[in-house]
């Protein structure tokens, strides 16, 4: 089902994540979304899915290389 984040589908995200007193962001990217769940690939093959009630904000996470 296509939602309020089709916007952030295939983009490098930070998701901000709260469960009860915490509070955490999650990086990568978001690949699928339900009525109540969204699911991020945080690496190249795992996929965690988080429930839409725990998102406080999505922002573009800003890819950046650190040269030597």
């Amino acid at each position: 089902m296509e939602g309020g984040y089709a916007v952030w589908m295939g983009q490098p995200v930070i998701l901000r994540v709260v469960a009860g007193n915490l509070r955490v962001p999650l990086r990568g990217r978001l690949v699928s979304e339900t009525n109540d769940v969204l699911r991020l690939r945080i690496a190249d093959n795992w996929d965690v899915d988080v429930f839409k009630s725990m998102v406080v904000a999505v922002e573009h996470d800003t890819p950046f290389t650190v040269v030597h």
